[in-house]
């Protein structure tokens, strides 16, 4: 629940407000004739809430892109009857690397 507050209290508190957002963990709804007007949020809300608005798409490529190539075990390659094997283009023994 956010700690709502009149806009012109708020202006007298400013600096009190962003304590109580800041190391209190709260969220402070500032109004004005009863109506909310605008919201103080921490920083790592605002990352939470911008995340939340990237498409699901970019959400997705950024955390395939974070995750790391594993080999995959002999017996599965039996398995599944792969008889290729993946070398990185860069390894040592790679065609076209070293000569």
């Amino acid at each position: 629940m956010a700690y709502e507050i009149p806009v012109t209290q708020a202006r007298a508190e400013l600096a009190d407000l962003i304590n109580r957002v800041v190391y209190g963990n709260e969220r402070v709804v500032v109004t004005r004739h009863g109506k909310p007007l605008v919201a103080l949020v921490s920083a790592a809300d605002l990352e939470l809430l911008e995340a939340a608005e990237q498409p699901s798409e970019e959400r997705a490529i950024s955390s395939v892109a974070a995750v790391h190539t594993i080999a995959s075990a002999p017996g599965e390659q039996r398995r599944f009857g792969i008889a290729a094997h993946h070398r990185d283009p860069g390894a040592p023994g790679a065609p076209g690397v070293g000569g």
